[in-house]
């Protein structure tokens, strides 16, 4: 069986749309960070997002017992291209009707010189399609709804229903009956 130990990263603190932009993770919270690493299966493979508020949240989870995996930028968060480092108030004054329709539509409208829904999910598809055993991905909010819409069968909408906190996990269990969610948004 299959289980994926999908990892928000630590905060940022940013009020805005942070995609690619690579801000770093705020890790003081030490006592949380241990919790979450007591909580992960302790010989299990690591793999992160390759953006460093990602990579220090895995580093900061790492043991010896933990096989770590080269970083994946396909697990990235969103592209927001133009939006980037914008609140969605300040985007909506370019142009209210594309904005509106990213978040009420989601799926092939992207955001300007950046992606869109469908982008994101065939990106991290293909990433947890390279994955065959037991993994901890430390990765983005994004990435973890891309990642329950692509496993579970969900709608977008369905997804954006969920709340992912930093430093909680989702897991993901392949059985022969095919993917569950055995947690979402747990904080150990």
């Amino acid at each position: 069986m299959t289980r994926l130990h999908l990892v928000r990263h630590g905060p940022t603190h940013a009020k805005a749309m942070i995609g690619w932009t690579d801000l770093p993770a705020d890790l003081s919270d030490t006592a949380a960070i241990a919790r979450l690493s007591a909580h992960l299966p302790t010989h299990a493979a690591m793999i992160s997002s390759d953006l460093s508020r990602a990579v220090t949240t895995a580093d900061a989870l790492a043991l010896p017992s933990r096989t770590r995996l080269a970083h994946d930028p396909d697990l990235r968060e969103l592209h927001f291209g133009a939006w980037e480092n914008q609140t969605f108030v300040q985007a909506e004054v370019a142009n209210p009707a594309h904005i509106r329709a990213f978040w009420e539509t989601p799926g092939p409208i992207r955001a300007p010189g950046g992606e869109g829904w469908d982008d994101i999910t065939a990106r991290v598809s293909a990433a947890l399609d390279r994955l065959s055993h037991d993994t901890i991905i430390v990765c983005h909010f994004g990435a973890i709804l891309a990642a329950l819409q692509c496993r579970l069968g969900l709608t977008a909408l369905d997804v954006f229903q969920h709340k992912i906190d930093n430093l909680s996990v989702t897991e993901l269990h392949k059985t022969p009956s095919g993917w569950q969610a055995l947690r979402i948004n747990h904080i150990p």
